[in-house]
């Protein structure tokens, strides 16, 4: 059984706050407010960008307007495309782990609600996308994470219907997306959320990202393939 794994990215793929905090910051400050700093970002990262921007304004001094909100977010996504690998960076692991996992027949997939194109931007700059069959960023559905219907068209996409899916993530969203889809989910622990890992009820934790192809097989009753 080729097993079909979906991905979530920000937080679990890739490490993409020195980017992000960077944007933000520059539009907070643009409009007189406080800067966040990394303990600020886990709260607000994964929801959207209307979501982060809404939220950081809440968290620096009293909510936006909700006309402003619009273009915030312009702004935000504006700078944040012209800068969007300057320090994101791949976390300890993935590549050499991507590949052991592509080796081993899995069909992989990326599911977040990071802006679609700004997802292909990432990672075609990371040189992640040859990785994965299937890639879904918000807009490319009318619907996000943690709608149980995205998880099932990522894994329709890559061909994994039927074969095992499974979804790796580092936060409630992900769980939540998984649980709705009625497929296990494994969580890393040192990614974006404030809550620990350990109590948001993943079927698996690991500690690093190497330990994720033998994660896969305990979860999906597949024997270690050999070399």
């Amino acid at each position: 059984m080729t097993p079909a794994l979906v991905f979530d990215l920000d937080g679990t793929l890739v490490d993409t706050a020195p980017d992000l905090l960077e944007a933000l910051n520059v539009i907070l400050a643009r409009e007189g407010r406080r800067p966040v700093n990394p303990t600020d970002l886990r709260h607000l990262v994964g929801f959207g960008v209307r979501t982060l921007m809404a939220e950081a304004f809440k968290m620096t001094g009293g909510p936006a307007d909700p006309g402003q909100i619009e273009g915030l977010k312009d702004g935000f996504l504006d700078y944040y495309r012209a800068h969007i690998a300057d320090g994101s960076r791949p976390f300890p692991g993935v590549e050499d782990t991507l590949d052991i996992l592509r080796a081993e027949g899995a069909r992989m997939g990326v599911l977040t609600n990071k802006p679609h194109d700004l997802t292909l931007l990432l990672m075609s700059k990371l040189k992640l996308d040859t990785y994965f069959v299937s890639i879904f960023g918000e807009g490319r559905m009318p619907y996000t994470k943690p709608d149980a219907r995205i998880f099932q068209d990522v894994v329709r996409e890559i061909g994994g219907a039927g074969t095992g899916a499974l979804m790796i993530g580092d936060s409630l969203t992900d769980v939540k997306t998984a649980h709705n889809a009625g497929a296990p989910v494994i969580l890393v622990p040192y990614g974006y959320t404030p809550e620990p890992a350990s109590t948001l009820g993943a079927d698996a934790i690991v500690a690093t990202f190497a330990e994720i192809p033998a994660a896969v097989r305990r979860l999906l009753g597949q024997p270690k393939r050999s070399t």
